[in-house]
């Protein structure tokens, strides 16, 4: 590779795409390599990677046990599952659980884990963009700021699902990024040897990771390009980002209306200030 050609390559690693334009969640959740690093940052019980640590699972589940009277066969949903950790606790507790993920890795491990343990949930692997059951349930959960990673018109899309599924009493929790954790990202250009140790890949590579703001439209981009010595990859790693007031008018197009504002899933108070708050949706 001569300069010229080197510049170029290098022109496109920092380019900045139309937001959402490229969807690549796939390359993150089904490769082989990548989605057992993501498995193992689920189960790590002191980390916020992936999942919540164990201990705000733990307490976010007791929470909305209590908040929705998950026992006695309500029917809950669970929407990016990841390994049961929240799923398999609703069905302890009595509630007839479904969990759906794209990941293989981690609804075989789920599905393991609920066996093991003899509790009757069921783990579906599947595109949750995608994933249409029949509905009537009582709780619908996407956690983790899960709906934040979605594009404009697959936000519409899941919560018109949403709205079709949800029971005439149901309710719907989501926890989001806040317009302060957009206030806080920084644009950046970082180039490092197996970036993030090794996440990407097996062998040796060379990874970039851009950072792009989206003011206007309250969303960033991580873009990450991976380079080893037989394979080339990008992976766009997008977020939104929410005030509760453009929160509710997207959910307001399906429906769907704000019935409670938090800190988390765990119930505490919502803080103005905080990077994340979470939500409780009713029908309007």
């Amino acid at each position: 590779m001569n300069t010229s050609d080197l510049f170029e390559e290098l022109e496109r690693v920092v380019a900045r795409p139309e937001p959402f334009s490229i969807y690549t969640a796939d390359l993150l959740w089904t490769d082989p390599h990548t989605s057992e690093r993501m498995l193992r940052f689920h189960l790590d019980p002191e980390v916020d990677v992936s999942s919540r640590r164990l201990s705000v699972v733990e307490a976010s589940v007791e929470w909305m046990t209590e908040r929705f009277r998950l026992r006695d066969g309500k029917r809950v949903i669970d929407f990016g599952c990841g390994p049961g950790l929240y799923a398999s606790r609703f069905a302890a507790r009595g509630a007839d659980v479904t969990g759906v993920d794209f990941s293989p890795r981690s609804i075989r491990y789920a599905r393991e884990q609920a066996d093991e343990a003899g509790l009757k949930v069921s783990f579906q692997q599947a595109n949750y963009l995608e994933f249409d059951p029949p509905g009537g349930f009582d709780l619908i959960c996407m956690i983790m700021c899960d709906f934040c990673a979605l594009s404009p018109d697959q936000r519409s899309a899941m919560l018109s699902r949403f709205s079709r599924l949800l029971a005439s009493e149901g309710r719907i929790v989501l926890d989001v990024y806040s317009l302060e954790a957009l206030r806080q990202k920084r644009e950046t250009v970082a180039f490092e040897e197996n970036l993030l140790d090794g996440f990407w890949l097996p062998a040796p590579y060379f990874g970039f990771m851009a950072s792009f703001k989206y003011e206007a439209e309250c969303a960033s981009l991580d873009k990450y390009t991976i380079v080893g010595e037989q394979t080339r990859r990008e992976v766009f790693n997008w977020l939104q980002y929410f005030s509760p007031e453009s929160l509710e008018r997207e959910l307001s197009q399906h429906g769907l209306a704000l019935e409670q504002v938090l800190g988390d899933l765990a119930g505490h108070p919502h803080d103005p200030r905080g990077s994340e708050f979470a939500v409780v949706v009713k029908r309007a």
